[in-house]
């Protein structure tokens, strides 16, 4: 799911930046620094969407840098228990399958996968039906429920399954359609 939150950092600056562009120095730095990272608490930062307020900065002692407290408002993506999303699948092996749905990589064990597709090994390993009409590969796009999350500091792991009404592949790039 998607969030539209405040946040704030402390920025610090070397002073060769200092001058006219200032605050236009501070935000780009912000942006390289904050967007695409993944906080525990909040999840992924997308994008920084706006500035809120630049505090006074404060000289640290000894180095000449200066530390800016920074309020800015962002796009964060953080999956919850129960969400449905779409999904890409990245590997696929006789444990299940791994699936990304943009920066969060889910796996989908194959007890959680429904019991009418078989694991079929080669050099495109894959789930098929019974009767070949459905194929789980790598380029798969799937919908998938999580049903578990584990957040670390800097990383958040999901188990999905599309064992579920409504839910499986989408589009298969090996079909000719």
């Amino acid at each position: 799911m998607f969030f539209h939150i405040v946040l704030e950092r402390n920025m610090q600056l070397h002073p060769r930046h200092f001058g006219r562009d200032l605050r236009d120095k501070l935000v780009a730095k912000l942006m390289k620094d904050v967007e695409g990272t993944c906080s525990g608490r909040h999840g992924f930062v997308v994008a920084i969407t706006g500035i809120e307020h630049v505090g006074k900065g404060l000289i640290r002692d000894g180095t000449g840098f200066v530390t800016f407290p920074v309020k800015y408002q962002c796009v964060v993506f953080r999956p919850f228990k129960g969400e449905i999303l779409e999904a890409v699948v990245t590997m696929v092996n006789k444990m299940g399958f791994f699936a990304e749905a943009g920066p969060v990589q889910i796996f989908v064990s194959n007890h959680l996968i429904p019991d009418d597709m078989e694991f079929q090994s080669g050099d495109m390993p894959n789930y098929t039906t019974s009767d070949g009409s459905v194929k789980i590969q790598k380029d798969s796009e799937v919908r998938l429920k999580i049903i578990g999350t584990r957040v670390d500091a800097t990383e958040i792991f999901c188990i999905g399954t599309i064992k579920d009404d409504f839910l499986g592949v989408i589009s298969d790039p090996g079909s000719t359609s």
